[in-house]
Formats: C-alpha cells, sequence, structure tokens
C-alpha cells in the first residue's frame, strides 16, 4: 500500500476548518501532497481496512503518515501552516528509501541539504 497521510477530524473543529483554508485547497498540487495523498477520517468512525495506528487518535485534527498500512509518524494538533510543512516533511523523510517515489526522493534530499 503506497504512502498516504491520513487526517482524523470531527465536526465543528476549528482547527480543522483553519488547516482546510491554508493547506487543504493546495495541499494534492504539492510534491508532499502526490507522495501522501490525503485521506480525511473522522475521528469516531472505524479505521479504513488495512491501518494499524501506534496508539489511538485523541485529539482533532491529527494528521498520521502510512505506509504499507502502519504508522510511520504524526502531527498531533494543527500548529499553524509553516510548522505543518516542516512536521510533514521530516515525516516524510521517514519513509523507506526503496519505496518513496521521485517526489520523496527529491523531498528528502532538499531536507538534508
Amino acid at each position: 500500500m503506497p504512502a498516504q497521510l491520513l487526517m482524523f477530524e470531527e465536526i465543528g473543529c476549528e482547527w480543522c476548518e483553519r488547516w482546510d483554508e491554508e493547506v487543504g485547497a493546495v495541499y494534492s498540487k504539492t510534491p508532499e501532497g502526490r507522495s501522501a495523498p490525503l485521506r480525511k477520517v473522522m475521528i469516531h468512525q472505524t479505521l479504513p481496512d488495512g491501518i494499524k495506528l501506534s496508539q489511538p487518535v485523541t485529539y482533532t485534527p491529527s494528521f498520521v503518515l502510512i505506509e504499507d498500512g502502519r504508522e510511520i509518524g504524526r502531527i498531533t494538533g494543527y500548529p499553524g501552516e509553516d510548522f505543518f510543512w516542516g512536521y510533514l516533511g521530516n515525516l516524510i523523510a521517514k519513509l523507506r528509501p526503496g519505496k518513496q517515489t521521485r517526489n520523496q526522493q527529491a523531498l528528502a534530499v532538499r531536507r538534508k541539504g
């Protein structure tokens, strides 16, 4: 299963709405979005089949990077656009090199440089 970014949200979550406004509209067009497509999940919903988390999600929004159905890492809360991109880049750099797309490899090189 390719990498994906799960966004856990709930109705009335102001920070989820802020993320949607500041990041959500452009996410799929970015190298990060192409490397780990977004999949939104309501926090109290049953996890999608084949997904295993290291621990339950308790806050919204929470962003969990998944590769081959397993959690690679997470961002709990939305710290603002600038911090979000930095945190996400660090998570994407943890993906297995053999499984990385060209976008992921370029991001990892850019983050190290």
